[in-house]
């Protein structure tokens, strides 16, 4: 609806002109995605840790998972998981580093949705949106410190009593697990030099995704300075991690960038350029993940059998 109410052909236009900067710019996600390994890796403990090579094929499938299947955005940790134990990383480890990294990355992303949201109520002067963005963080805040609280208390026990509650007594043997897995976050958090350099790598990550809203501004001719740039790629993120239950994020990743783009000086048409450029950017790098994730469980189910 939006591309229509913007005009179809302006919008097919812009993205002929774009061409291959479409490829490009989807490219240069690679550049953030590599930022976030080196702060998940960061946390893995002992000093045989896996490459880099190896936790960048995790993030392109987890993240080809959150973000094209309608799993909350969570269940690629899950698989994430489950291929690092099956790999012979112990699942303590596994699970602990997943959880940190995830934990320290929503963090990261609120620190930056916030210069963002200050950058733009300094921009503009619509009090409207700019209390409405001012709430959505504020109301973010106990989300952060709830995930924060649960971990420290010991989350996978908390799980395990709610699951007690259901369906009564799951076992003396699962319980000695779910507390392995609480010391092993606790134990994590208390590497505090390893949890700051992670959230430095993942703050680099998210504020280094403005290199891709520049790229693409610039293919579809209308450019736009770095400071804006930056604005759209927190507030798109903001909007985006508030929607964490929709797939995809699909029509809010749209409407945001219509919203915050007109309002810092791109054309309607280009703004919704600019969203179709982000959904291209979706199928050239995580549809091949989603595509590399079925094979490898294919051959699993293959050896199984086998």
């Amino acid at each position: 609806m939006i591309i229509i109410g913007s005009g179809y052909a302006q919008v097919l236009q812009a993205l002929a002109q774009a061409g291959w900067g479409i490829v490009w710019t989807s490219l240069y996600h690679l550049v953030p995605m590599l930022f976030c390994v080196i702060g998940w890796q960061g946390l893995m403990p002992g000093k045989k840790r896996p490459s880099l090579g190896y936790f960048f094929y995790l993030l392109w499938l987890r993240t080809s998972i959150n973000n094209l299947m309608p799993v909350a955005r969570i269940g690629g940790e899950v698989v994430a998981v489950r291929l690092m134990t099956k790999d012979g990383i112990r699942k303590t480890d596994a699970t602990a580093a997943t959880v940190v990294e995830l934990t320290v990355s929503v963090i990261a992303v609120f620190l930056f949705s916030l210069i963002g949201v200050g950058m733009f109520a300094l921009h503009i002067n619509n009090r409207n949106v700019v209390l409405q963005l001012i709430l959505g963080l504020v109301l973010s805040l106990p989300v952060i410190a709830m995930l924060l609280f649960i971990q420290r208390a010991g989350f996978f026990g908390l799980l395990l009593k709610i699951f007690n509650l259901m369906f009564h007594d799951v076992g003396e043997k699962l319980a000695g697990h779910t507390a392995r897995l609480d010391r092993a976050v606790q134990t994590m958090y208390r590497r505090q030099h390893r949890v700051l350099i992670c959230g430095l790598w993942q703050f680099i990550s998210w504020v280094s995704g403005t290199g891709e809203i520049w790229l693409a501004l610039y293919f579809l001719g209308s450019p736009l300075s770095l400071a804006k740039c930056f604005m759209i790629e927190a507030l798109i993120q903001a909007s985006s991690s508030a929607a964490f239950v929709v797939p995809a994020a699909l029509g809010v990743q749209e409407a945001g960038f219509f919203l915050f783009g007109v309002i810092l000086g791109l054309t309607p048409q280009i703004a919704v350029a600019l969203a179709v450029m982000r959904r291209c950017r979706d199928l050239i790098i995580f549809v091949p993940g989603l595509i590399a994730w079925q094979i490898q469980e294919g051959r699993w189910l293959l050896k199984k059998r086998n």
